[in-house]
């Protein structure tokens, strides 16, 4: 079986949702949402979620730091697109648009740890 992106999302949620004992009906309803819709994400035929959403999914599920990001990198890729918690700061910020733009075509994973690196040390952007 061939498993795409949207399945590779709906397959992570459905596993936050299963470890902290959530059924999908009270999850689907702790998010506002309706059941089938909620189904839908799971089983990756639904992918474009708003972030508001996304964030209470997030909550209700007690996602850990690492594993929001992940949640984030998977919700993006399963649409094709940057993952939705940054997508706004790529918008609002033209610097960062700029900078993306110049590491897309010069930068290398080094540098990016490098990047990240200098940030995390120095509390830069607090």
């Amino acid at each position: 079986m061939n498993i795409n992106n949207r399945q590779v999302f709906g397959a992570f949620l459905k596993s936050k949702r299963i470890a902290v004992e959530i059924p999908i009906r009270l999850m689907a309803e702790k998010v506002g949402i309706k059941p089938g819709y909620y189904n839908d994400i799971e089983s990756g035929r639904r992918t474009s979620i708003e972030l508001e959403l996304l964030g209470k999914i997030v909550d209700e599920l007690r996602l850990t730091e690492d594993d929001r990001e992940t949640f984030y990198d998977l919700a993006g890729n399963a649409r094709s697109a940057a993952p939705p918690d940054l997508t706004g700061y790529i918008n609002k910020n033209k610097q960062a648009r700029v900078a993306l733009r110049v590491a897309k075509e010069k930068a290398s994973e080094d540098d990016w740890k490098r990047f990240n690196y200098m940030f995390k040390k120095e509390n830069i952007g607090k």
